[in-house]
């Protein structure tokens, strides 16, 4: 079965009061829309997912591999649509439609909603109404009303595909094209959706103070790992090393079976010891000639790429480069630069330094240069 997302992320937010949409606006180590992401690129049982943007905003699209971008239309539902036009391709069975402004959502939000998806056609998580509810004008109370039966709506909300699909052609000439939810839609096209449970925690960025909301809500439950890659190259016949990205002219070359990147080598061992998938080695065997004199970028975009599908971002990196020559002060800001933009890190979150080893073993001898790479992950 093949359950796909549709992450609605055409919307404005002006109440939020920030500079840009809030779906744009940090939220810890990432964005709001980054964040939202990763909650179904993580999910096991979700397949393709499409983001639905504001036709200003396509630059910003969250950069993860296979997703899928389909422009806003002028009211949500048009959105909507455009997103499972998007996703029809893909020939998905569920689709589960979610405003990016809810960032925390929960597994057990989600898994909820597809169980109900085996018994219905239709189905989106709640919490029953527990305050009292007011009427009022002019700050003050003019009624209450019965709260019995009433629910607060959350999403993902989700739905036989074919079904909503065709609730949403109906909805122009049924008059819901202006509607809230997709709820809305689906019953007005008579089917019947079934209420799964909420989360006090799925909470939906509104106001300027649901930040620092959501912010605690992730801090309690972030994820955070730590790596650290080694990595040696002799040096041989050549002009010049390449060093964390750089090339700089030498006597010599540093020898191996790609460019000999010593540093981005380490890195990108450090990531993959971070996410407990091995080494260079494990993704990218020696013993294959398509990886011979490879450039090193190809290693780190990989791992970089990887940690992003798990839901991780590099929190901040820390390369030391241990030799005698040559002499890695002058270029160290080159270095720190190419690898912020591979690692899609923040300049000063990057660091990249030398040591000599005090004239003794290998590196003393200048025989090869040595790397060691820390890494931080943090979980969205």
């Amino acid at each position: 079965m093949i359950i796909a997302a549709l992450i609605v992320a055409a919307g404005r937010g002006s109440r939020a009061e920030t500079p840009l949409p809030k779906q744009w606006q940090p939220l810890g180590p990432a964005r709001v829309a980054d964040v939202t992401l990763a909650r179904f690129a993580n999910h096991p049982r979700i397949g393709p997912i499409c983001m639905v943007l504001h036709p200003d905003d396509m630059a910003l699209a969250p950069d993860h591999p296979g997703l899928i971008l389909a422009p806003g239309g002028r009211t949500r539902a048009a959105s909507v649509r455009n997103g499972l036009d998007a996703l029809a391709d893909h020939a998905p069975d569920l689709v589960l439609i979610h405003d990016v402004a809810r960032p925390c959502v929960t597994s057990s939000v989600i898994d909820g909603v597809i169980a109900a998806l085996a018994h219905g056609p239709a189905a989106a998580p709640a919490l029953p109404v527990t305050d009292a509810l007011w009427r009022g004008a002019e700050a003050r109370v003019t009624g209450t009303e019965d709260r019995t039966g009433l629910f607060r709506a959350q999403t993902p909300q989700g739905f036989h595909f074919a079904a909503i699909r065709d609730a949403h052609a109906m909805a122009e000439t049924q008059g819901t094209a202006d509607a809230a939810d997709d709820v809305a839609i689906a019953r007005a096209a008579g089917l019947d959706v079934t209420i799964t449970r909420g989360d006090e925690a799925n909470i939906k960025i509104t106001w300027p103070e649901d930040f620092a909301r959501a912010q605690r809500i992730l801090g309690s439950e972030m994820k955070i790992r730590l790596g650290n890659g080694y990595d040696v190259h002799r040096f041989g016949p050549g002009d010049a090393v390449v060093l964390c990205g750089v090339t700089i002219p030498h006597d010599r070359g540093l020898q191996g079976h790609s460019d000999a990147d010593v540093g981005m080598h380490a890195l990108t061992d450090a990531i993959y010891g971070a996410l407990a998938e091995g080494d260079i080695g494990r993704h990218f065997p020696p013993s294959d000639m398509q990886w011979k004199g490879a450039d090193s970028r190809i290693f780190l975009r990989h791992a970089v790429s990887l940690a992003l599908n798990k839901g991780y971002k590099i929190n901040n990196l820390d390369v030391t480069l241990v030799c005698e020559y040559p002499k890695i002060g002058p270029h160290a800001d080159a270095m720190r630069a190419a690898l912020a933009e591979l690692c899609q890190t923040p300049l000063d979150a990057v660091s990249v330094k030398a040591t000599t080893s005090e004239r003794l073993g290998f590196t003393g001898r200048g025989e090869g240069i040595a790397a060691l790479a820390t890494v931080t992950l943090t979980g969205l």
